[in-house]
């Protein structure tokens, strides 16, 4: 459900509810806090808060129980402060359950004007248990199930301070939750222990706490956010289309110079005949129209590339504000974790902290939605498996409380998150006897497999190292989704043990589905656009290479054979005319199988804005989703892992068609273009002799904005520039260049007198090919530098 800032939409419940998940937190870190700490009077004063605005916004939706229980909670945090008690683990187990409870009853309220609320015995019996942590002579004993909100009898004792429900509490539901007017205030309690001896802090109203939280974070409806990424996406493709047209008018501009030099070739060639008055002054005002249309086309052309600039730099900034609304820190998937931790820990009698790193590192929603399964399971695993009891972690020298440790990164463009214990790892010996034993390999191939090669075994379903299963662990189902779930969202899982100092498992990530780093690549004339992150190794290999076995055309990789099919083949798509002397390979896999797609073209990397196919088209072959690109044109994204079902579908239908079958090659282009850009007329020249004394057609510009005109307006294959220069320096004029829409593929040679590594290190940082010092001239250098990148004239 959509819900916006109108708070006249939101009945008093949801406020409750949303003021009680706030709290919740607070109240779940801060009561796992004070276990490690022992001063603990800053978690203590947050707890006491807490419980208390929970109170307040309690009464105001009128549920008196819930105003008992924060009340209770309340009075213990007072009693820690002063002093009176000291929280032992055995009270926060039991404090524990009531925040459970407070969360069971805030979803039960949450959009649900009479909400199903636990049963006043439930509540009660939380309620007695609590306040019997009031009474220092009394240690509860632990729940033996910590998920659960039930509390066991032994801890139910009926303190005359405990307050009961049934002296305060109406039937649940009676009260009008959508009313505004505030209730009545309720009778106290008689004993003087439930209210705390400071001054009490005051009540807080549900809505205005719901206001505060409301300025934080705004519930949009994913269809909602999804378009409005499709739109920021798209506003960005159309301010492109100003740059082609700006383009034309740069051509114009150019054409209107030829014009008026046209005209005072005229005049020059008429100068020296006798000219009649009438066509004097008709060929004066043509001249004067031309220069007047030629200022006119220049003033025109400098509003229109201000304007250009102002709308992409708009169209991009929205474009990443729409990407930062589907972002949010890790750690609000991840509030769970620590608790979830702690719980384990102590129903499998170990003692386990959990770390993590990176909290705020932003991580988009429908990844961290999707990551909340596969950290569990391997978190899980890490406690059941890895993390020792207490008594063999003293026997090895090593604290008696376990360490977990998640660390969150951005590294690379993808999401990196790491999860490490520093527990009894596993041994490979024992790992690859276990491989055996389940029959997954035989003895002899198991011996040269490599520790990478046997960790990946961990993964298969069904495969586990437990000796019994339990509630737990032992089913071989965990780490199988995990990986699973990972490799559905086109990331990557491993592990690595050290055995006796723990295990570490690597999660890679993209940082987001909304926009995707892609490898464009052409098939039959059209591109088609590849994940990264779903790709092994791309391959440009020789015919030569091609092997056949069982008429199955194959190559080897790394000492492995992979098997090659056609993309036009899978696609069904028409074969194309040409077949080069390399084949342009993709290499994909999933878990069990690797194959060489072959396609006719790597184009360039690029990252896409994430479209969805129309529903109605159903699951389309091979193709996962549609993007624009920078011109508008549409291109298709492919689905990898339905590309290697479809690969393997037609290996065992026995009809693989062959990849290098010769064909006429295509007709190369009959010169190549080279635009020199340099203010110095010495070295203009000497560049311009030495590439055409090689074949090839050079045309020259005196400085980096003249420079960036004639590339505009003119098809070059090659652009060699010096740094020093007015108006645009080289290292401005690379960085247009490479991130123009149209221009960024177009090769650019740096030549300078600079030789110092800092500049050499920017050239390349801007996206020059090659940076070169005028030294080359001597030798040879420059012109194996043009033929490496556009090849021989």
């Amino acid at each position: 459900m959509t819900k916006d800032q109108d708070f006249s939409k939101f009945s008093l419940l949801d406020l409750f509810s949303m003021e009680v998940k706030a709290q919740v937190i607070v109240l779940n870190d801060r009561l796992l806090a004070l276990e490690s700490k022992p001063q603990p009077q800053e978690e203590l004063a947050a707890l006491m808060r807490a419980a208390h605005s929970i109170k307040g916004a309690a009464k105001i939706v009128q549920l008196d129980a819930v105003v008992i229980l924060a009340h209770v909670m309340e009075d213990c945090f007072v009693a820690a402060q002063e002093g009176r008690i000291t929280l032992s683990t055995a009270h926060i187990d039991v404090l524990l359950q009531g925040v459970d409870m407070l969360v069971q009853i805030a979803e039960a309220c949450d959009g649900n004007p009479e909400p199903s609320l636990p049963e006043d015995g439930s509540i009660q019996s939380l309620v007695s248990a609590i306040a019997n942590i009031l009474q220092p002579q009394n240690t509860p004993a632990l729940s033996s199930n910590i998920a659960t909100v039930e509390v066991p009898t032994t801890l139910i004792t009926e303190p005359t301070t405990a307050p009961k429900l049934e002296e305060h509490l109406g039937v649940w539901g009676k009260s009008d939750p959508g009313q505004m007017s505030i209730a009545p205030p309720l009778p106290q309690p008689p004993s003087p222990t439930l209210e705390p001896a400071t001054t009490p802090l005051p009540v807080l109203p549900a809505i205005e706490k719901a206001d505060t939280m409301q300025n934080r974070a705004v519930r949009v409806s994913a269809e909602n956010l999804n378009r409005l990424m499709g739109l920021a996406g798209e506003s960005l493709v159309e301010t492109k289309w100003l740059e082609t047209f700006s383009d034309s008018l740069l051509k114009a501009k150019a054409s209107q110079s030829n014009l008026s030099s046209l005209l005072d070739r005229l005049h020059e060639l008429l100068g020296d005949h006798h000219l009649t008055r009438q066509i004097e002054e008709q060929l004066g005002m043509a001249r004067q129209t031309a220069t007047e249309c030629r200022q006119l086309l220049s003033d025109r052309h400098n509003e229109l590339e201000l304007f250009c600039q102002r709308s992409a730099n708009l169209a991009d900034r929205l474009y990443r504000q729409a990407i930062a609304t589907h972002m949010c820190p890790f750690t609000d998937g991840g509030q769970g974790f620590p608790r979830m931790v702690r719980d384990l820990g102590r129903q499998l009698g170990k003692r386990v902290k959990l770390e993590i790193i990176g909290k705020s590192t932003l991580v988009d929603r429908d990844i961290l939605e999707r990551l909340e399964a596969p950290l569990t399971h391997v978190l899980r695993n890490a406690i059941d498996h890895g993390i020792e009891s207490p008594e063999e972690r003293l026997a090895v020298g090593k604290p008696e409380e376990g360490t977990i440790r998640i660390e969150v990164i951005h590294r690379a463009g993808m999401l990196s998150i790491t999860v490490a214990d520093d527990g009894r790892g596993i041994e490979l010996e024992f790992l690859r006897q276990e491989v055996v034993r389940k029959k997954l390999t035989h003895a002899e191939m198991a011996a040269h497999l490599t520790e990478a090669e046997l960790m990946e075994f961990l993964f298969l379903p069904g495969f586990s190292t437990a000796q019994s299963v339990t509630e737990i662990s032992g089913r071989g189902v965990g780490l199988d989704v995990a990986h699973s779930t990972i490799r559905e969202v086109g990331g990557t899982l491993r592990a690595v043990s050290s055995p006796g100092k723990g295990m570490t498992f690597y999660l890679q990530l993209p940082l987001t589905l909304s926009v995707i780093r892609t490898l464009l690549v052409e098939i039959a004339g059209e591109p088609y656009a590849f994940a990264l992150a779903r790709i092994d190794q791309l391959v440009m290999l020789p015919k030569s290479e091609v092997a056949l076995s069982e008429n199955q055309p194959f190559f080897m990789l790394n000492d492995r054979s992979v098997g090659l099919i056609s993309a036009h083949q899978v696609f069904d798509l028409p074969t194309r005319a040409v077949n080069p002397d390399f084949l342009s390979v993709i290499v994909i896999s999933d878990r069990l199988s690797c194959y060489g797609l072959v396609v006719d073209k790597f184009l360039t990397e690029c990252s896409l804005v994430v479209r969805p196919l129309d529903p109605r088209l159903g699951k389309v072959p091979n193709i996962s989703a549609a993007a624009l690109m920078d011109d508008g044109s549409t291109v298709l994204i492919v689905d990898v892992e339905d590309i290697v079902r479809s690969i393997a579908k037609l290996l065992s239908s026995g009809q693989l068609s062959q990849v290098n079958q010769s064909h006429q090659q295509a007709a190369n282009k009959n010169y190549k273009r080279i635009l020199v850009v340099d203010d110095s007329i010495t070295v203009r020249e000497m560049e311009r002799k030495l590439l055409e004394n090689n074949g090839y057609k050079v045309e020259v510009a005196v400085n980096g904005m003249d420079g960036w005109n004639a590339i505009r307006s003119t098809d070059y294959d090659l652009v060699i520039t010096d740094i020093d220069m007015p108006r645009m320096n080289g290292f401005e004029l690379t960085s247009q260049i490479k991130t123009h829409g149209k221009l960024k593929n177009k090769p650019v040679i740096i030549v300078s007198y600079k030789d110092r590594e800092e500049d050499r290190l920017q050239g390349l940082e801007v996206g020059a090919d090659y940076y070169l010092t005028k030294s080359s001239f001597q030798d040879r250098t420059l012109l194996k530098a043009v033929i490496d990148l556009i090849g021989e004239a």
